[in-house]
């Protein structure tokens, strides 16, 4: 069966805040100028903000851009930040509360919203359709078209009806070609068509390695009485330990809910270390649980987040095609903030493809305009200004590198003369299993704490089971002959989800893949020692269905 064709200017890979705030910044300049324009928007969540998953205290700073008159057009952004509280947990049951002059500069969140991106996203898909786009949600995007000279000529959406085999069952329909004059990478942290540009076209050449963390994020409805709307949370320190970097978080949001969460970096050394339960001990100190107890758990996610800021920025462009927002890694996470950045780099993108195609170009040319926007743009003073963060960390660890970020962002505005640089993959850092220390984690109690499954259960993921597992294995043997053996398989631990299973019986031992409970958090791509796993997309809108996280 051949595929059917679609042709237009500008395709957009993935509706999050980047590709979004590219597709209404293209609109834009197209009314501004009267000139038509055919843009497209495919995301593979069931709808637009199905597959969003962010903390997020928003700073609104590229919305002030795109949109001045936002509050006129009733973006969701409605809870300003009124307080900020920063603790190191020192143990299980203690914890200091930072006076703002020891806190970095680019930790306050003066103007600041608490917000759900699942809803700005939606949002921001209103006004895209508004102006022109075409979104289309449940297609995902599954391979990238190359043009006879090799550069990007749009993208190819994923094939329906196949069976776990991969041949056609009655119901197949081919994925269609949607070409493009010029296509917008905008799939979020490791991306799979994304780390394959990087590959092809070697953009990540003399960079230092993409750093990344894991981010977990429930929201509860808590005891009005306990509710403190605008208050921001932050903490460092307990339960991760010392080789162990990471932080928590717990913002008041609107309506008596509050959402809480945990980011652990994924350059870990103990195979036996689990993110998901560390997360769920985390809940049980004092400092959050005073807000939890007596509250309900209604939503879990997870999701992957590229941290490796200035340093790791790939380059962003290639002949056809240019990748933004966190498809690049321009979080910044010395504000634990990337939606900002995200948006903006998607509107220079933008800029720069309207300006190439009302020049006359038909496309496939390399966008040398973006990359001088870029580097002339406050992302890039911003990311600049924070490169040392999270390097300095890594290698002075919490207490010792937080000093240093604090006086390089206090005193000297990210200015100190100094470049540390974080040169050893995250994939790399596990030690032996014999060699590292086992952690017994508590059983969940069912009131704070939960099992994976549950957890699971509440993200409302699903797929279809009858389809090719999107969990792809280099070789097959290495999960038992190799991972099991030199780190415990660590993939049982660091997938949120319960996806990696070792089942043991009278024939041996099995590596079980649950596919269907995946939540498309991109931890196994990452952290695998082997780099064994390849995540790509699956069938349709699979994966969670986050209702406004």
């Amino acid at each position: 069966m051949e595929r059917e064709s679609m042709d237009f200017d500008v395709v957009i890979v993935g509706a999050g805040p980047s590709g979004l705030s590219a597709a209404c910044r293209l609109m834009q300049l197209a009314q501004e100028k009267d000139q038509e324009l055919m843009v497209c928007v495919v995301e593979k969540g069931s709808e637009v903000g199905a597959h969003i998953l962010s903390g997020a205290v928003f700073e609104p700073r590229a919305m002030n851009e795109l949109f001045p008159d936002w509050q006129e057009k009733n973006a969701p952004l409605s809870t300003p930040v009124k307080g900020d509280d920063i603790y190191f947990l020192t143990n299980d049951e203690s914890g200091i509360k930072l006076p703002n002059i020891s806190v970095p500069k680019t930790m306050h969140n003066d103007g600041n919203y608490i917000v759900s991106m699942g809803n700005v996203c939606r949002w921001l898909a209103e006004q895209a359709e508004q102006l022109g786009v075409e979104i289309f949600p449940g297609f995902p995007a599954q391979e990238v078209i190359y043009n006879e000279d090799g550069s990007v000529g749009g993208v190819i959406t994923g094939d329906m009806g196949l069976d776990q085999e991969g041949k056609p069952k009655d119901s197949y329909v081919p994925g269609m070609e949607l070409k493009a004059k010029y296509t917008i990478f905008a799939e979020g942290c490791r991306g799979h068509l994304g780390k394959e540009l990087i590959s092809k076209f070697e953009l990540d050449k003399g960079k230092s390695p993409q750093h990344y963390g894991i981010g977990f994020k429930e929201i509860w409805d808590i005891d009005p009485a306990k509710h403190q709307e605008g208050l921001v949370v932050h903490t460092a320190g307990w339960p991760l330990e010392k080789d162990t970097t990471g932080g928590g978080y717990l913002y008041h949001a609107e309506n008596n809910q509050v959402f809480v969460g945990l980011i652990i970096d994924l350059n870990y050394s103990n195979p036996h270390l689990s993110p998901f339960d560390e997360f769920q001990r985390y809940k049980h100190h004092p400092k959050i649980s005073q807000y939890l107890k007596g509250g309900k758990r209604v939503s879990y996610g997870a999701r992957a987040l590229a941290k490796g800021g200035f340093n790791s920025l790939p380059k962003m462009t290639m002949p056809g095609g240019v990748l933004v927002g966190c498809e690049a890694g321009t979080i910044n996470f010395a504000k634990i903030k990337g939606n900002h950045t995200a948006m903006k780099t998607g509107m220079l993108a933008a800029e720069s493809i309207f300006a190439a195609l009302a020049s006359g170009c038909e496309g496939g040319k390399e966008l040398e305009s973006y990359t001088t926007a870029f580097e002339n743009s406050w992302v890039y003073d911003e990311l600049y200004r924070t490169r040392n963060f999270g390097p300095v960390m890594h290698k002075l660890g919490t207490f010792l590198g937080g000093a240093y970020n604090t006086i390089d962002q206090n005193i000297f505005g990210g200015r100190l003369p100094f470049n540390f640089t974080d040169d050893t993959y995250d994939h790399e850092q596990l030690k032996l299993a014999s060699e590292a220390t086992v952690i017994n984690y508590p059983k969940p109690d069912n009131v704070l704490s939960f099992d994976k499954l549950t957890s699971v259960f509440l993200s409302n993921t699903n797929h279809e089971e009858e389809q090719p597992c999107h969990l792809k294995l280099t070789d097959a043997n290495i999960p038992l002959t190799v991972n099991l053996i030199k780190y415990n398989e660590p993939a049982q631990l660091y997938c949120p989800a319960g996806v990696y299973e070792v089942e043991e019986s009278e024939e041996g031992k099995k590596f079980i893949i649950n596919a269907q409970n995946c939540i498309h958090c991109k931890t196994c791509d990452i952290k695998d020692p082997s780099q064994n796993i390849t995540w790509v997309t699956p069938e349709g809108a699979g994966g969670p269905n986050y209702p406004n996280m």
